[in-house]
């Protein structure tokens, strides 16, 4: 699949509960790739929230919501640790600002 490059506000929930604000690197319609500052294995299974900004969807704001499949993972980096993700599933949620804009605040912290 075409990834684009793409740096969309993300909010990880890792496997252990912990949420971590971050932005994306790439996107594409079956996977995603970021930089997260704790490590994760191969096989771990993530939650991760994307806010889209209007520009991008020339409308609102909108939130995607998926499960995601850690399938590669770079060690080692400046950036902290580089995840490429394999989308399983994905829903659309319902525009709350407040939330949205908490996730934007969180990534630029």
């Amino acid at each position: 699949m075409r990834r684009f490059d793409m740096q969309i506000p993300a909010l990880v929930k890792c496997g252990t509960g912990e949420e971590l604000a971050t932005e994306t690197e790439n996107v594409s319609a079956r996977g995603v790739f970021f930089f997260i500052d704790r490590p994760v294995e191969e096989g771990e299974r993530l939650e991760i929230t994307l806010t889209f900004p209007a520009q991008v969807m020339v409308s609102n704001r909108v939130r995607v919501r998926f499960t995601a499949q850690v399938v590669r993972v770079e060690r080692g980096g400046e950036r902290g640790v580089g995840i490429g993700a394999a989308i399983e599933h994905y829903e659309f949620l319902r525009a709350q600002p407040a939330d949205a804009l908490a996730i934007e605040k969180a990534s630029t912290q």
